[in-house]
């Protein structure tokens, strides 16, 4: 059977903890989308794991496929395949020959085009590794691809056709000197290595015949997405998205398996919901509590309850980016946006995290609508314009107090603050979903576990 974990919100749900959470069961966990711009950590047998590339449940020894709707940079996966032997780990890593390359120029190229934008104010927010130019040069049919790097002759080929493009938008455009990242002798020579590597460790698959293989074998099949839907660059809220598809459906497209086998019925799609609300970067935030300068738009510098309350929030939960270190935008609980992810990813069930950091509170909010043009709407409007003129309609619920995670996770569901309860079972009824799981506390065995897939 298949499961496909999916950010509900605008990443930074904890995706990669829940992978290690269904863990036991699963043989294989496959990446569909996105690149080493993902913040995944994992917290195992009291060691904590950041991954930004390598899919998650390389942790637990299961195998890691990047599906060929990745984007890869070859330097960062050796870096955290290497950095994993050294902490005795032993991941075994596919690569799908479909796969499209980050090089340098790619990276090089984000950083100049956000920081163009920015003179704006019209950031979105990027990680500046080059995955927007990479899907870029993929749509433009001028990227290359993972299975070209092992034939010199064609990686050259590919090269000299890119490379002069790269170099004169870098040098006309934007006006800056270029190096080794945009000289196709340096770039052969190094991605000739990783090819080497790649081959030598018997990386490469067509990762679609492979997972269909290990289906056939009665595999079970983790699809582990980056990001989350409203950052989907169809259906999040464009122009401050990524360039992939993080919802559901990207799953097939992204792994080569049909949307029968995502969606069969022996299978789940999860929702990944943290028990309030973060985002980097610029884009609206209606139930946003405070701001973070030069990512809130609009914002000032000031003082006041809920500028103390963000940052509260902020710290407990670390919400820190795990690949940038940038200072997460901080809100409420966003119900509008959770239904639009309910619809457009099919979710048969959700975890909801973090709670914990709620603890201690003396309310909790939650935006159950908006008020739009003097309506209340329950939905989050398709163009961004609309949803930055959305007003938060908000339910309040009590805080509930401090709580010994290990104690709920052991005990289980009824040992949560009455509260707290409360909370989550308002949620499961507004979105008509159970929570599989609740996450308690930052480790593995912080969670509260009702209901898990590979089990039913």
């Amino acid at each position: 059977m298949t499961v496909t974990i999916v950010g509900s919100q605008l990443g930074d749900e904890g995706k990669g903890g829940v992978v290690d959470i269904f863990g036991d069961a699963v043989d294989v966990v496959a990446r569909y989308q996105g690149g080493d711009n993902a913040g995944h950590t994992v917290v195992h047998e009291g060691e904590e794991y950041k991954l930004s590339l390598v899919p998650s449940g390389a942790v637990r020894g299961k195998t890691g496929v990047l599906g060929n709707g990745c984007v890869v940079n070859p330097a960062t996966l050796f870096e955290e395949i290497d950095a994993l032997r050294e902490r005795g780990l032993d991941p075994d890593v596919r690569v799908a020959r479909r796969a499209h390359v980050i090089f340098p120029y790619h990276r090089v190229l984000d950083g100049i085009e956000e920081e163009a934008k920015s003179e704006d104010g019209e950031e979105v927010g990027t990680t500046g590794r080059g995955i927007g130019p990479t899907y870029e040069d993929k749509a433009g049919r001028r990227g290359i691809r993972v299975g070209d790097l092992v034939d010199p002759d064609v990686l050259r080929e590919k090269l000299e056709y890119v490379v002069p493009q790269k170099r004169a938008l870098a040098e006309d455009v934007f006006g800056v000197e270029t190096g080794e990242a945009f000289d196709v002798d340096a770039l052969h020579a190094e991605y000739s290595e990783y090819a080497e590597r790649l081959r030598e460790e018997d990386m490469l698959v067509n990762a679609g015949d492979y997972l269909a293989d290990r289906l056939d074998d009665d595999a079970n099949v983790m699809f582990e997405g980056a990001q989350g839907t409203l950052i989907d660059i169809d259906h999040g809220n464009y122009p401050y998205v990524t360039s992939s598809n993080p919802t559901a459906g990207g799953a097939a497209t992204g792994t080569g398996l049909g949307p029968s086998v995502v969606g069969a019925d022996d299978s789940d799609v999860v929702g990944i919901v943290k028990g309030y609300l973060t985002r980097v970067g610029s884009g609206p935030l209606p139930t946003e509590l405070g701001g973070v300068e030069g990512d809130t738009p609009g914002y000032t510098p000031g003082e006041g309850r809920e500028e103390e309350l963000a940052t509260y929030i902020r710290d407990e939960g670390g919400e820190y980016g795990t690949v940038t270190g940038r200072p997460r935008r901080v809100g409420w609980l966003d119900l509008p946006m959770l239904r639009h992810a309910t619809r457009t990813n099919g979710f048969s069930g959700i975890v909801i995290n973090h709670l914990d950091v709620l603890a201690g509170l003396d309310e909790v909010k939650v935006g159950r609508a908006y008020e739009l043009d003097g309506e209340e709407v329950t939905t989050i409007p398709a163009t961004t314009e609309r949803w930055a003129a959305c007003d938060p309609v908000f339910e309040t619920f009590d805080g509930w107090d401090a709580f010994d995670s290990e104690v709920v996770a052991e005990e289980g569901y009824d040992a949560l603050p009455a509260e707290a309860r409360d909370y989550v079972e308002y949620v499961e009824d507004e979105l008509g979903v159970p929570a599989y799981a609740l996450g308690v506390g930052p480790g593995r065995e912080e969670t509260v576990v009702r209901t898990n897939p590979f089990e039913e």
